[in-house]
């Protein structure tokens, strides 16, 4: 470990900004559509489903930027929920964090790279890009947070450049699809209140799950209780703005039949924009843009587990950090576990899988919220959540309300999901057993 006098490589809030972006546009906004027009045609209603979802990712991080200015450390949910509830709560959430929260979506996003990838070249190996996509990222950022700082960024930025190239593009050359996306009467606002509409928000969720990535990295952020809350809003307000400008043209331009069922809904797009060549050099882009997705999960992902190993004496081994302050045996964790879901499970499994109990943890966490003001008034809260108690009870609201439709129409995914905590509570119980005998 670095000594004291060191001075570790401060994560700025434009590597903040750039991990954030990067964690949150991937997989969910280039795969999410073709799955939700199965059940809903209203233009508006689809529109809508990206809108309510980036409200709900605003008001978490609201919320977010206020627990990580009072309770400023590395480990996200982990630090909140064991400091504000229970230490059993909290070696939940790290347990999901880290084998389902980054391990599960980096291992989708790395799927739907290779996809994507297989749309321009289709005589690729199965799972080799996956596989090799996970162990070079993971060697870069297991070697040095610097460099991991300076991927990220350039990354990003390319992301961004490209995305909003394709939306003017789009917005240019689409020939418009008989589609509404104003309301056309009362249905279309029904579909907003229907358990297809409810589901489907749990794709959109899974899209923005990473507004709260930044989180994760508290304690190396300059100035974090300043910078933190700007990261995450920022962060979260142009992902907002890019996910409804590509959902509008993917249903601008392309006919709902043609992108129903498919994973790669922006190859598809793309086609249809630029003709067969196009979509195949877009699907080569966005293959290329997912390597940020899964880089920003690589980055962010060990530091849940190293603050794990920190507090829990029998995962303390976990917790070494190298001289450059990199958790080096955590990433290397974080990576293995990937390849596992790599190589076991299909993009669709992972997803929803991995939804329902994320979803259910940011639920706990905006919660605390309350719980924290009450019972510590007087904690210094150098940033207070704007809008509360509104925009935590919205929140609320939305999220659990996406979580009842879920546990009642996906019971088979809600009992995986329930199953992981079980696992992981007989993991705190044995670990707890072994720390009071040593």
């Amino acid at each position: 470990m670095a000594s004291p006098s060191a001075s570790p490589y401060k994560i700025s809030v434009l590597t903040g900004v750039a991990l954030v972006v990067a964690n949150m546009v991937g997989t969910g906004v280039f795969t999410s559509l073709g799955f939700q027009v199965i059940t809903i045609q209203s233009g508006f209603a689809l529109l809508m489903l990206w809108v309510v979802g980036g409200v709900i990712a605003l008001c978490g991080a609201l919320c977010y930027g206020e627990l990580a200015a009072a309770m400023p450390r590395s480990g996200g949910e982990y630090h909140y929920l064991s400091r504000i509830y229970h230490p059993a709560l909290g070696f939940l959430s790290g347990w999901v964090s880290a084998t389902v929260g980054f391990a599960a979506p980096t291992a989708a996003a790395a799927l739907a790279l290779e996809r994507y990838a297989g749309s321009v070249w289709p005589a690729l190996p199965p799972r080799l890009l996956a596989v090799g996509v996970v162990v070079v990222l993971t060697a870069v950022h297991a070697s040095s947070r610097k460099a991991g700082s300076r991927l990220q960024v350039v990354v990003t930025a390319v992301k961004v450049v490209v995305l909003v190239g394709f939306i003017g593009a789009g917005l240019a050359l689409g020939q418009p699809q008989p589609l509404a996306f104003l309301p056309q009467g009362s249905a279309d606002w029904q579909q907003l209140l229907s358990p297809a509409f409810a589901v489907s928000l749990i794709f959109v969720s899974y899209a923005y799950s990473g507004w709260n990535a930044a989180a994760y990295l508290t304690g190396e952020v300059q100035n974090p209780q300043r910078n933190l809350p700007r990261i995450l809003l920022t962060g979260t307000a142009i992902v907002l703005l890019l996910y409804v400008g590509l959902n509008f043209i993917f249903l601008y331009s392309t006919p709902i039949a043609q992108l129903k069922g498919q994973v790669e809904v922006g190859f598809v797009a793309a086609t249809s924009l630029f003709g067969a060549a196009g979509g195949r050099l877009m699907g080569g882009l966005i293959a290329a843009l997912l390597v940020s997705t899964v880089s920003s999960m690589v980055f962010a992902g060990p530091r849940i587990v190293q603050a794990m190993g920190e507090d829990v004496p029998a995962l303390r081994w976990l917790a070494k950090r190298s001289a450059a302050e990199v958790p080096v045996r955590a990433t290397l964790f974080q990576g293995g576990l990937t390849l596992l879901f790599v190589l076991v499970s299909s993009f669709a499994q992972v997803v929803v899988y991995a939804g329902f109990i994320l979803n259910l943890f940011t639920f706990l966490t905006v919660l605390g919220l309350f719980v924290l003001r009450r019972r510590e008034p007087e904690l210094p809260r150098p940033y207070r959540a704007w809008g509360y108690p509104l925009t935590p009870l919205l929140f609320l609201l939305l999220n659990g309300w996406t979580l009842w439709f879920i546990a009642r129409d996906k019971p088979t995914e809600t009992l995986y999901g329930l199953g992981t905590l079980v696992v992981g509570l007989l993991v705190y119980w044995l670990s707890q057993r072994r720390s009071v005998r040593a």
